[in-house]
């Protein structure tokens, strides 16, 4: 008995009508009504990124996906990309050959975002139509099912062909890609991608794009041992900064070098606010801490008694004192979400961001941080609108109640999406749960 291959489209190389038809009708069962594909109509790896398609929150008859890149901008990234020493074996292996063979050769980074596309200039010129042009972020999870989105996300080699394509707007094209790999640290750098008819999902083009793979990587492992035997020894490294890790835990944990130290809820406090203090590049005095402490009901001298002991613990290397200060570098998960915030990476800061401050303390500088970063969070996420990161946030302990989390991510969510009846169902408890009175001071 022989074994199908599950990452071709099309084995015998060669396109079925009749298959075609029970793609379309699966895709519409799903999409319409969330519905499962019956026997095999559906190759698994296929439906399975119809499914995560759907989570995202694509729409299949939506506009082209976006183009992050333009103008200077994208050539001042490609410039500086790893795979741009190795373009010259692609374009030897499969762009020379691309217009005779009537494809696109085009290859991604590892967000999806298309760096160069060349190949058939009538089939380019074709494709800038549904935005497949350089500069254009491919992800599936803002383009839906296609090859180079679909072989980033699973990291594997695959084809995709014609109504495999989760959008509608792509499903007259076929393509194979296989993701390319730096092979000295592993990493994932993007991938190559061929797009054109329905001879693009046959199995010799999936092996040719493999074999470009190959030949790509082959030549970054020796262009690294080339930068090896050139480059000068290297000073030692440094040892890494210290980090104070507060999210989601109820007593901190300070990663140093010598391992970590788990603190006392008093010390995490302490540490905390010495760290929110060199943020805005300053110190505090034993009575600014007492007020940022305990709201001033804490003495000076307590407060330096406490200082004392954890210069102790953690090193009078990193504490200093008149006035209290950080001495040395110290990283916070806190400032790490903070600055993903700013920079818009809002999913990045989710995925870093576990639960509030030090839930347990109410040392007043301490909820004051815990506010503030909170409120950050919730207000990018709403403002996302993205399905998948309200259904994240909404898991935290401090979503749970919030109607107006659980609105929007009922609104943003696409008909059909498997997470939309339990979704509603919530909202529907939080809306008829009696609220607390009023308190009239």
């Amino acid at each position: 008995m022989t074994t199908v291959n599950p990452w071709l489209a099309l084995p015998d190389g060669r396109p079925d009508p009749a298959h075609t038809h029970r793609l379309r009708a699966a895709h519409e069962a799903l999409v319409t009504r969330g519905r499962p594909p019956a026997g095999q109509q559906v190759r698994a790896v296929v439906w399975e990124s119809w499914r995560r398609s759907l989570g995202s929150g694509v729409d299949p008859d939506g506009s082209a996906p976006p183009v992050d890149l333009l103008d200077d901008d994208l050539l001042a990234y490609r410039a500086a990309h790893p795979l741009a020493p190795v373009l010259p074996v692609i374009r030897r292996l499969l762009v020379e050959d691309a217009e005779a063979d009537q494809m696109i050769v085009a290859v991604t980074d590892a967000a999806g975002r298309m760096l160069w596309v060349e190949g058939d200039r009538r089939l380019r010129s074709r494709a800038e139509g549904v935005n497949f042009v350089e500069g254009a972020r491919w992800s599936e999870e803002v383009a839906g099912t296609n090859a180079p989105g679909t072989a980033l996300a699973l990291d594997h080699a695959v084809q995709i062909h014609g109504s495999e394509h989760y959008r509608r707007p792509v499903q007259n094209w076929s393509c194979s890609a296989a993701p390319v790999h730096d092979p000295v640290t592993g990493l994932l750098l993007g991938a190559i991608d061929v797009t054109g008819g329905d001879h693009v999902a046959s199995p010799h083009v999936l092996t040719l794009v493999r074999a470009t793979v190959a030949a790509v990587e082959s030549e970054l492992r020796w262009l690294h041992r080339e930068q090896l035997a050139r480059r000068p020894t290297p000073p030692a490294p440094r040892p890494a900064a210290p980090r104070l890790d507060v999210l989601g835990r109820e007593r901190a944990r300070l990663r140093l070098p010598s391992g970590p130290v788990e603190l006392s809820l008093r010390h995490s406090e302490l540490l905390l606010l010495l760290a929110e203090a060199a943020v805005a590049g300053r110190g505090r005095t034993a009575e600014q801490l007492a007020a940022e402490y305990h709201g001033g009901d804490a003495a000076p001298v307590t407060v330096r008694a406490e200082l004392s002991r954890l210069r102790r613990l953690v090193g009078a290397d990193l504490v200093g004192s008149r006035p209290y200060r950080l001495i040395a570098p110290l990283e916070t998960d806190l400032d790490q979400v903070r600055r993903l915030l700013g920079r818009g990476a809002v999913g990045a800061a989710l995925e870093r961001y576990p639960g509030a401050v030090l839930p347990r303390s109410t040392a007043p500088g301490v909820v004051t941080a815990r506010e503030r970063v909170a409120a950050l969070v919730r207000q990018a996420v709403l403002a996302s609108r993205r399905p998948e990161l309200l259904l994240r946030y909404s898991r935290l302990p401090e979503a749970q109640d919030d109607v107006a989390v659980w609105q929007t991510c009922l609104e943003w969510l696409p008909p059909g999406a498997p997470h939309r009846p339990a979704v509603a169902a919530h909202l529907h408890r939080l809306r008829r749960a009696p609220r607390a009175p009023l308190r009239l001071h």
